[in-house]
């Protein structure tokens, strides 16, 4: 019998470390782009097509509850791949993306409360700097290209993952207000519905959408945040880990993930740094610029991020839990720690749940989040590039002089 050729689809995560650039630069233009409208002539039609109306919700309500629940559920369909059939598979390659997002969630929390103490409102924003965002740091590591171990790549993937299911389980326990229990029972509904599919082993990704879109509605009326949904229905959904084969293309959470991952990837998630990020900075007074909430959200992301990152993968490799990420040295593991303080997308999203109908502390969050996020894309990159520039330096030093 002739074997086949066919090659299997490459997954996701190793279809983005392959790349050179990945989506996290559409993300950046679309941010840039965003700011860049908010502080033109063109400020008052940008804000106003956000608040148009658009059947029962606004242009921006769509994009923050509909956009992101589709974002949330490819976050879901990677972290349940990524755990069964991946990266995080064993408890091994577990253990030092694990320490590091522990590391990386309590410091820059501890860091906003410390700044905020003394203004009791302010605290609410306290997970706000606690997130990484995965496409704008992969971004940024894909520019360096080769000049960044694939190790070092892997290591910031599942970190980011762990990270966004620490951020999941933030919104469920901490910003969930005025629950509705029938729409709440309506959702528990729909949830064991998914799961007697899941279960009675059907295959068919029809089915699956159908009531995830249901779903979507009932979270969204519940008080619970709708994006959850999104995280909910892609537990359900069935891998089928096959052994040797972990790319099977025929499973149904393969097959979703490859079909949405674009048009989350290079729209939906741009659609939402387009929507968020445009803060009117020339309307902006100085000490707004400053306050205690902009100032702990950066503090928190540049500083907390790379303390709680690398002091906590540091202690796990000493300790002997971990090991060091392979052909990683030490101050190249701690510049991606200081990528991990771009927070954009998620830390963006936090702030508009923890301060609802506040334009004022909104653009504080923004402000928070731009800046701490640049910040640490820049000083990270810097220090990465620095990295690659000593290893070469080294290397042409210890070749043979007939090798130069």
């Amino acid at each position: 019998m002739k074997a086949s050729t066919r090659r299997a689809r490459p997954s996701v995560l190793r279809t983005l470390l392959g790349s050179e650039s990945g989506s996290g630069i559409v993300l950046m233009a679309s941010a840039a782009f965003a700011l860049l409208l908010a502080n033109s002539p063109l400020a008052g039609a940008y804000f106003q097509t956000l608040e148009a109306k658009l059947g029962p919700l606004s242009v921006l309500h769509w994009i923050n509850d509909g956009f992101m629940a589709l974002f949330f559920l490819l976050v879901g369909l990677e972290t349940k791949r990524e755990i069964l059939d991946g990266q995080l598979s064993t408890w091994p390659r577990r253990i030092l993306p694990g320490i590091a997002a522990a590391g990386g969630m309590i410091v820059p929390a501890l860091i906003y409360v410390a700044v905020n103490a003394n203004e009791a409102p302010n605290l609410r924003g306290w997970a706000i700097p606690t997130a990484t965002d995965i496409a704008f740091a992969l971004g940024v590591l894909m520019l360096l290209g080769p000049r960044v171990p694939v190790s070092l790549k892997v290591f910031v993937t599942a970190l980011a993952i762990i990270d966004d299911l620490g951020a999941v389980t933030i919104i469920a326990f901490f910003y969930t207000d005025d629950l509705s229990s029938l729409y709440a029972s309506l959702s528990a509904i729909a949830i064991v519905a998914l799961w007697g599919l899941n279960r009675g082993g059907v295959m068919r990704l029809a089915p699956y959408l159908l009531l995830g879109a249901l779903l979507w509605v009932f979270v969204l009326k519940s008080g619970v945040h709708a994006t959850l949904a999104g995280v909910a229905l892609a537990l359900m959904i069935p891998l089928r880990p096959s052994p040797g084969k972990p790319d099977d293309e025929a499973s149904p959470l393969h097959r979703l993930e490859h079909s949405i991952q674009p048009w989350v990837a290079y729209a939906f998630v741009p659609a939402f740094g387009f929507a968020n990020a445009g803060v009117n900075l020339l309307a902006m007074d100085t000490s707004s610029a400053v306050a205690n909430i902009p100032l702990g959200i950066a503090a928190g992301l540049f500083f907390g991020k790379q303390i709680g990152v690398f002091g906590f993968s540091w202690i796990a490799i000493r300790l002997g839990w971990a090991d060091c990420p392979k052909d990683a040295t030490p101050m190249q593991v701690y510049g991606v720690s200081i990528l991990c303080g771009i927070g954009f997308t998620m830390s963006l999203f936090i702030g508009l749940l923890a301060f609802p109908g506040a334009p004022q502390l909104e653009d504080g969050v923004k402000v928070g989040v731009l800046a701490g996020s640049l910040v640490s894309a820049v000083v990270g990159a810097a220090i990465l590039l620095a990295c690659a520039h000593a290893s070469k330096s080294k290397r042409q030093v210890a070749a043979p002089e007939g090798d130069r």
